[in-house]
C-alpha cells in the first residue's frame, strides 16, 4: 500500500446522500520521512502542532454522522496538515504563500521556520496533495452521479485567540465561522447552518477566515457542487491549545447533524 493510499479515509454515508463531511485538519501523524524535513525538536514539534491541528474535528464530524436521518459521507485527513494542506492551491493563486503556508508550510503559526525556504514542494504534493485532490473529487464526482448533487460541508476549528500567520484575523471571532463562497453556497445552505448552530452561540461569516473547499474540476463551474466551511471557536468545546474535549463536543456534533439533515433531502 502506498502512503498516498493511506493518507485519508472515505468513510461511506447512505447511498442517496448528497453530503460530504470534508474533515482535513484533525490528524497529527507525519511520517518519519517527511519529519525528518523539519527543523523543528521534538517538542517544539509537539507545540506546533497544538496550535495548527484542528483538534477533535474528526470526533465532531463522527459524532454528528451518528446522529443523522440520512448518514452523510465523511472524507478525512489521516496525516497532519504539515504534511501538505490540501485545502491551499498548490500554485501562485494561495495568498497563504505570503505567510509561508502554501501547500507544503515552510513557516509556523508564529511564523517561524519549520522548513528550510529553498525546500522543493512538488515532492509532497505529488505523494499526497494529488492523490487526495483527485479522490475528493471522485467522491464529489459520485454523489453527483448518484444523489444528483453534492453538498460539501467542511470542519474545521479555529482558536480563540488570533495566531501571528493569520491574514485576516482581525476581525470578530464568533463561536461559529460560517465560511461562503460567491458560487457555491447558496443562500438556503447558509440558511440552514445558521439555524442549526443557532443553539451554539453566535454565528458570523468569514470571519476570522472566509471561503470553502470545492474540487479544482468543479470550482466556479458546476452549481450542483454547494459548499459551506463551518469553523469552530476551539474554546467552545475544548482546552486550548491541544487539549482534551469537552461537553461542548456533543451539543456541536447534534448541531452539525442539524445542518446535515436540513440540506439532505
Amino acid at each position: 500500500m502506498t502512503p498516498a493510499a493511506v493518507s485519508y479515509s472515505v468513510l461511506p454515508g447512505g447511498g442517496a446522500s448528497p453530503v460530504i463531511l470534508h474533515v482535513p485538519h484533525s490528524a497529527r501523524e507525519i511520517p518519519a520521512d517527511v519529519r525528518a524535513g523539519i527543523v523543528l525538536d521534538d517538542g517544539a514539534l509537539e507545540r506546533e502542532l497544538d496550535h495548527i491541528t484542528d483538534a477533535h474535528t474528526a470526533e465532531i464530524a463522527a459524532e454528528a454522522a451518528s446522529r443523522t436521518a440520512m448518514t452523510p459521507w465523511r472524507f478525512v485527513n489521516r496525516l497532519s496538515r504539515l504534511v501538505v494542506d490540501p485545502e491551499r492551491f498548490p500554485d501562485e493563486r494561495e495568498e497563504m504563500l505570503s505567510v509561508g503556508m502554501g501547500a507544503v508550510y515552510t513557516r509556523t503559526t508564529h511564523r517561524g521556520v519549520l522548513r528550510p525556504g529553498d525546500v522543493d514542494p512538488e515532492p509532497l504534493i505529488a505523494r499526497y496533495f494529488r492523490p487526495y485532490a483527485q479522490a475528493m473529487t471522485d467522491a464529489v464526482a459520485e454523489r453527483l452521479a448518484v444523489a444528483g448533487r453534492a453538498v460539501i460541508i467542511d470542519v474545521h476549528s479555529y482558536p480563540t485567540e488570533r495566531l501571528p500567520y493569520e491574514l485576516h484575523g482581525e476581525g470578530p471571532r464568533p463561536p461559529v465561522c460560517l465560511g461562503t463562497d460567491a458560487f457555491h453556497t447558496p443562500p438556503e445552505l447558509l440558511a440552514a447552518a445558521r439555524e442549526a448552530f443557532a443553539g451554539v452561540g453566535e454565528t458570523g461569516l468569514d470571519s476570522p477566515f472566509g471561503g470553502a473547499y470545492v474540487p479544482l474540476r468543479y470550482y466556479g463551474k458546476e452549481p450542483r457542487v454547494s459548499a459551506l466551511m463551518v469553523e469552530i471557536r476551539r474554546d467552545t468545546y475544548m482546552t486550548e491549545p491541544g487539549g482534551p474535549a469537552g461537553p461542548g463536543l456533543r451539543r456541536l456534533a447534534s448541531a452539525l447533524a442539524g445542518l446535515v439533515d436540513a440540506v439532505s433531502g
